[in-house]
């Protein structure tokens, strides 16, 4: 499908700039799928004012593909079920992401099945070439781009990405049916790295940047980039986030995105730096940054727990749990910024969203 297919309104959104948040995926005790708790959570983020939810991806759990497991199927149609509905009752406009990862035979299977359930889009993990070349990648991008459009993923390293330059970029973004970037290096350098092939590739307008450097969302919304490119100079933004941090707390990320978009943060430079800062501290909780990020899924676990969408902390992979001080990190965040959670909102409709 080319992107210039996709329903106007969902392409306007997208450009704009929205809450994406990475879904979680709800098990019970037995590790099985608890879909009650799924469907109550993908309820829970569009309720909040997310404009789009990105399915299957990390935050998700890699494991879905398991032959064993075999969820990616049945959590891409239950999602996609829940946005139906969303979609009938409201008239919002709603985009719809698939995690998309593997070699390229893997990646073009998983990008036919979200294509058949009617996502917009597939957001292209590259982790399964860790050494291959610039020109293996992109051969690999446009087989995937002929399928769906995508979104391009620029993962950090700690978890599983690999350094891509500038030139990287400014090829990949000239693949037509490349629609959005994803930035999540946790580096300001590679950061700019994209956005500069972004802009010297000639389809800056055609491309919507989203943060997924969970440690330092505001600075990535509140700054605009001025880039030359040939003998004009372009500015570029980043409009929204795709982020696991924005899979908790998702009302108060809504709220934050809104005011930025509006000019209406309140406070002077200083007060924003200090909320920066503070989203960052909370970040370094639920991600569990002192363990290199060992403790990152198990972390929103605990945080959705907490407030009554999920049941525990369970993931397919047993070893995954909080690393020892995490749950005495998630406790100070929470009493340092109370005004960041949302936790009276989910308490108000908890009730509709499990029935």
């Amino acid at each position: 499908m080319n992107h210039k297919e996709l329903p106007e309104d969902v392409l306007k959104t997208l450009h704009k700039g929205v809450v994406i948040p990475a879904m979680p995926l709800a098990l019970d005790k037995d590790r099985k799928l608890d879909e009650r708790r799924q469907r109550a959570l993908i309820r829970y983020y569009l309720d909040a004012g997310a404009g789009g939810v990105a399915v299957a991806v990390h935050t998700t759990q890699f494991e879905i593909r398991l032959p064993e497991v075999n969820l990616y199927e049945p959590v891409l149609r239950i999602a996609s079920e829940e946005f139906d509905n969303f979609a009938d009752r409201t008239k919002k406009p709603l985009i719809r992401i698939a995690g998309i990862i593997g070699q390229t035979e893997q990646a073009a299977k998983e990008a036919r099945l979200a294509l058949s359930h009617g996502y917009h889009a597939g957001l292209l993990s590259l982790a399964a070439f860790p050494e291959a070349s610039n020109q293996t990648i992109l051969e690999h991008c446009r087989v995937i781009a002929d399928i769906i459009p995508v979104v391009g993923f620029y993962l950090q390293p700690a978890v599983g990405g690999r350094i891509l330059d500038v030139d990287f970029w400014r090829e990949f973004a000239q693949i037509e049916n490349v629609i959005a970037i994803k930035i999540a290096p946790f580096n300001r350098y590679q950061t700019l790295d994209v956005v500069r092939g972004v802009v010297e590739s000639g389809r800056a307008d055609e491309i919507a940047l989203y943060t997924g450097n969970d440690d330092n969302i505001l600075l990535d919304l509140l700054t605009e980039f001025k880039l030359s490119s040939g003998s004009k100079v372009i500015r570029k933004r980043i409009v929204g986030g795709l982020l696991g941090h924005w899979a908790v707390w998702t009302r108060s990320a809504v709220t934050l995105l809104d005011e930025i978009q509006k000019g209406n943060l309140r406070g002077d430079m200083q007060q924003q730096l200090d909320l920066g800062m503070q989203i960052t501290d909370s970040n370094a909780a639920f991600f569990d940054a002192a363990n290199s990020f060992k403790g990152c899924i198990v972390g929103l676990h605990e945080v959705l727990r907490r407030q009554g969408l999920m049941e525990g902390l369970w993931t397919l992979n047993k070893d995954e749990l909080l690393s020892p001080g995490q749950k005495k990190e998630i406790d100070r965040v929470y009493e340092a910024y109370p005004d960041l959670n949302d936790d009276d909102f989910v308490a108000e409709n908890l009730h509709n969203w499990l029935s």
